[in-house]
């Protein structure tokens, strides 16, 4: 098995298949990559795009090359973590096993069926039992026991009856490695599950709010409310979402639960709603009801007589607890992800997958206090900024975080070009993936458009007011007054946005866990949303500037993202009981992030404040791994040298 280091994530598709990915290998592993991270590969159904719509766990992908390519892939020396996705399959006549009630989630009397959040074409299964988890694992776990894969990434284990017993029975079957799609809240905790942690939003979460200076938040709480007219604060907004959501799209589960309970007028959506975790992980079966759970059922002030339900103090309800737990999940991705974050605009830099737009900035200590709390529960917990999922890519999160940093610029621009909230999300947006295409802003307008429910909507769309908000971006494209705005605003953006960026990048290669880069976010990558982040990747070019760097070639602004990357990862490869060992902060002020890896042999400095010192090395004798960087981005990664390894 292939000794983990960095995984590098690829997105899979008939455009880019296993056979492709085969040929990005020479590059990956001189970057310093250790494994690849490969999206679903099982048969999907024809024309996916994504593969999380799987109709045939029992077999290899045809449109992405068999499982001849995937093992050809992995007998070039990478390890290999795959995508598993336990909680539903695709439905349709290319799946042979729909709708059996043996194996799908569905009520034969009713019809009723449980969805993968509200999305009808992709139906639950019942991989509680037995049966239906060896027929969904079959193939991945023979190729754990053949060596083709050293691991797998959990997609939604919130979806499953029993999360803890399904990864238990993973351990049992011999899966070395599992890490879990969890999103936590704020503060939240991942449960003693036999995991390596989880797939890092948490980790992404926190460190762009490192960056975020809390300076800020007056002068731009201001501006959001004087544009946008809306004085809510996120979390009454964020509540009135989910509860839309749970009358509205979720309805049918509703309904469901109210079957389950006997009883037509339980405020069940207002529960859902103010639940303040994805789900509890309360246990009919066994009785078990953590600490957790309770609290987070007390802090919702959910009804009582629910709340004794949920809790298992009113025997005969195990039904219902289990269906209240499998949809409170969806109920919060969709009305917090992907409704309230398109409606709250105040630093979308902080509307992010697990985020808290409430929670203006993170204080070093706390950021350290994280850190160490990983290091000691999962230090193989994945680190990310970028993923297939996430709002924004990490650069441009790290534009518009920046903004914090200057609201006193920032303030007038905006004045100038938006008047409203979405135009003001939208100038934001602007400005992270600026220069951007009208075809890409076009759908992006859309998308936010549809995914906030205002004013249009993705089953009821307004295409008028849509028409008119897509002129509006585009206008901004055309308008050379705005070029020449924007050009001189991003003059001054720039900069800090960059060394933010660079900054939360060595952070990820540096801290406890496993560092996961995206595919294409190797340079600088300003994308938005899925779709646009799941645009084809120029790896020619990547080949290329890598190979110039290791002959060599001095790094440039073009090229610093990827020349640190090669970098530190050069160093995890050359000190790996360094980086599997202490984590020790040091004192270097509140504006930088400084610590030591293993026993002091490896440093790191990140200053993520404007106005912070430079940081200064301990007594002895160091090198600089970082020698010969554009310019000054405020960072330090040293090693001792006394202590060389060879």
């Amino acid at each position: 098995m292939t000794e983990l280091r960095a995984t590098y994530r690829l997105q899979l598709s008939g455009d880019f298949d296993l056979h492709a990915a085969r040929e990005l290998v020479p590059y990956l592993r001189d970057l310093g990559i250790s494994h690849l991270y490969l999206s679903p590969s099982l048969q999907a159904r024809s024309g996916s795009t994504h593969g999380y719509d799987v109709v045939d766990p029992t077999r290899v992908s045809d449109a992405l090359g068999g499982e001849d390519a995937l093992r050809a892939l992995a007998a070039e020396g990478l390890g290999v973590i795959l995508d598993i996705v336990p909680n539903h399959m695709g439905t349709g006549d290319e799946n042979r096993w729909w709708p059996d009630p043996e194996i799908f989630d569905i009520d034969p009397e009713s019809g009723w069926y449980r969805r993968f959040f509200d999305i009808d074409d992709l139906a639950a299964v019942r991989v509680e039992r037995k049966e239906v988890f060896d027929l969904l694992h079959g193939k991945v776990l023979e190729l754990v026991r053949d060596g083709v894969i050293d691991g797998v990434r959990v997609d939604h284990p919130d979806g499953l009856a029993d999360p803890a017993g399904y990864l238990r029975r993973l351990q049992d079957a011999g899966v070395p490695h599992v890490w879990v799609e969890k999103i936590l809240a704020v503060g939240e905790g991942v449960r003693d599950w036999p995991v390596d942690g989880t797939v890092g939003y948490e980790f992404l979460v926190d460190v762009g709010a490192l960056f975020v200076d809390p300076a800020g938040e007056a002068m731009l709480t201001d501006l959001w409310r004087t544009v946008s007219g809306d004085a809510r604060p996120f979390e009454e907004l964020m509540i009135a979402a989910q509860l839309e959501l749970a009358t509205g799209t979720f309805a049918r589960e509703v309904d469901r639960l109210r079957v389950l309970l006997g009883d037509d007028d339980a405020p069940i959506p207002e529960a859902l709603a103010e639940l303040p975790v994805y789900r509890t992980y309360v246990e009919p079966w066994s009785g078990k009801v953590a600490d957790e759970d309770r609290e987070a059922i007390a802090a919702s002030g959910m009804a009582p007589s629910l709340a004794r339900i949920l809790l298992l103090e009113e025997p005969g309800n195990a039904d219902f607890v289990t269906r209240f737990q499998q949809t409170s999940p969806p109920v919060t991705a969709k009305g917090v992800e992907d409704t309230a974050f398109y409606r709250y605009g105040r630093l979308m830099a902080l509307n992010e997958v697990g985020g808290e737009p409430a929670r203006f900035g993170m204080s070093v200590a706390e950021f350290h206090a994280a850190n160490a709390e990983r290091a000691r529960r999962f230090p193989r917990n994945l680190l990310v900024t970028s993923t297939h999922d996430t709002k924004r890519s990490a650069d441009a999160r790290a534009r518009i975080g920046a903004l914090a940093s200057m609201p006193d610029v920032w303030a007038p621009f905006a004045r100038r070009w938006a008047d409203t909230a979405e135009r003001y999300m939208l100038l934001q947006n602007v400005v992270a993936a600026w220069p951007v295409s009208a075809e890409r802003l076009e759908a992006y307008v859309e998308k936010s458009l549809r995914e906030g429910k205002v004013h249009t909507t993705w089953a009821e769309p307004d295409e008028v007011y849509e028409a008119d908000e897509k002129r509006y971006a585009t206008g901004l494209l055309a308008d050379a007054a705005f070029a020449a705005d924007i050009e001189g605003f991003l003059e001054r953006l720039l900069p800090v946005a960059e060394r933010h960026a660079l900054g939360q990048l060595l952070l990820k290669l540096t801290v406890p866990g496993l560092p996961d880069v995206y595919g294409g976010d190797d340079l600088w990558f300003l994308a938005l949303v899925d779709p646009d982040n799941r645009r084809p990747v120029d790896w020619a070019a990547r080949r290329e500037a890598l190979d110039a760097l290791r002959a060599g070639a001095p790094p440039t602004r073009e090229t610093v993202k990827l020349w640190l990357i090669w970098r530190a990862l050069d160093l995890r490869a050359r000190r790996p009981d360094a980086f599997a060992g202490a984590y020790t902060p040091l004192d270097a002020g509140d504006g930088t992030v400084a610590f030591l890896r293993g026993d002091g042999e490896v440093l790191v400095a990140v200053r993520v404040r404007e106005d912070a010192a430079a940081s200064e090395p301990p007594e002895g004798e160091w090198r600089d791994v970082l020698a010969g960087a554009p310019a000054d981005y405020g960072l330090l990664l040293l090693e001792r040298a006394d202590a060389i390894a060879a």
